[in-house]
């Protein structure tokens, strides 16, 4: 009877009943703190763990339409604080915690997820030197984005002023807190559609928790996608975020980025008059050098030191073709030479030599082919017999053999 009065649930019926009084909205919005194990990235980008603490444990689920505004990733043992609502799985009729937000709990687990971004953003390159543009020598007008109280804004104003007056724009950032991030982001956008030619992002000290705010992912795209040159002038001089790594160029302090982002005047005006100093020596000393040169042109027009000049020319000229006619002298003697050992070279088989030693050179007539040999030669064959002294005409009337050889 009891059964029939109130009614018999199916499992699915009576899970969807604690699901119905879980996700009434009790339980919707809840920070909860824990350690994190059995953690699971699958490969559909959703992000499964289970959150416990020394007496219980609680199942989570992060979508990954949530993971993907994480800004570090989790591990096993990590201390966190999750932001979700309560929901029931229901294959498995088991609660759960649809996970929207996580936090690093701890001063310790903010550094480990500070190094996690940093060696991210470092293999992507975001802090290497080739991406960093230079600052201009000479502004005209600097955005300075940083929260419109505390000492921050008066100190960049204060250095700027005393160095080099230039145009400022400037833009009221939230630079702690939830809404920072977003407010950083939305203030580098606006200046980078602006005519700023130079950028200064600062804010005062403080602990980690208080400077997260510039080492979000998103705040360092940002400073990476910005157009303008950016200084970041975050925290003390010993305050190292990841806005600093990826900046164009890192300050100790806001007062410092202001020294770095103008000249000093007074800097520059000593210079310029070392300038003119220097200029006014250079031309002081090229007048005296022209008036030097003028004045042995003068000299050199006068009639008595033109006819001095004139006969030292003259004299070096008669110097000058004496040494040539020697240096030439010189030259045909020793071709001379050359020419005369190589023409007794060529006399000593020369042919006429030969006839002048007696011997003669015989022609076999019409043709004046050598004769070399009897054979060559047959009677009555007219040759020509050419001597030292002349030629003799002859006939052939015998010829013999001979078998001296």
């Amino acid at each position: 009877m009891v059964l029939e009065e109130k009614g018999v649930y199916t499992v699915h019926e009576f899970t969807l009943a604690v699901k119905g009084i879980l996700t009434s909205g009790q339980f919707n919005d809840v920070w909860v703190r824990g350690e994190i194990s059995n953690f699971t990235n699958h490969k559909s980008g959703h992000r499964y763990f289970t959150l416990k603490d020394k007496a219980s444990q609680l199942q989570c689920v992060m979508f990954k339409w949530y993971g993907n505004n994480l800004r570090f990733e989790l591990e096993h043992g990590m201390k966190v604080l999750v932001l979700g609502d309560i929901d029931v799985y229901e294959q498995r009729g088991a609660y759960q915690l649809k996970v929207r937000a996580i936090r690093p709990d701890g001063i310790g687990e903010l550094y480990k997820a500070y190094e996690q971004l940093k060696n991210k953003l470092a293999m992507e390159g975001l802090f290497s030197p080739e991406h960093k543009k230079s600052l201009p020598r000479f502004p005209q007008k600097i955005g300075i984005a940083t929260s419109p109280t505390g000492a921050v804004l008066h100190d960049i104003l204060t250095v700027i002023r005393r160095r080099y007056p230039v145009n400022l724009l400037f833009i009221p950032t939230i630079v702690q807190g939830e809404y920072a991030t977003q407010s950083i982001i939305d203030s580098i956008s606006a200046l980078n559609k602006t005519d700023a030619d130079l950028i200064i992002l600062g804010r005062g000290g403080g602990s980690i928790e208080d400077l997260w705010a510039f080492n979000e992912e998103l705040v360092a795209r940002a400073i990476f996608n910005s157009r303008i040159p950016i200084i970041s002038a975050v925290g003390h001089e010993t305050d190292y975020t990841i806005a600093d790594f990826v900046a164009d160029v890192r300050a100790p302090t806001p007062s410092a980025a202001a020294e770095i982002a103008v000249p000093d005047r007074a800097e520059l005006a000593n210079h310029i008059n070392r300038l003119g100093d220097r200029l006014i020596d250079n031309q002081r000393r090229s007048i005296s050098d022209m008036a030097s040169h003028l004045s042995e042109l003068e000299d050199g027009v006068e009639p008595r030191l033109f006819l001095e000049r004139l006969t030292d020319y003259m004299q070096y000229i008669d110097e000058m073709t004496q040494r040539q006619v020697l240096s030439v002298k010189r030259i045909l003697e020793a071709r001379e030479s050359v020419f005369n050992a190589h023409a007794g070279k060529l006399d000593a088989v020369s042919p006429l030599g030969t006839l002048a030693r007696g011997y003669s050179i015989t022609l076999k007539l019409p043709d004046k082919t050598l004769v070399r040999s009897v054979s060559d030669v047959e009677k009555n064959d007219e040759l020509e017999i050419i001597v030292n002294d002349g030629k003799i005409k002859s006939k052939v009337n015998d010829k013999e053999v001979c078998t001296w050889k």
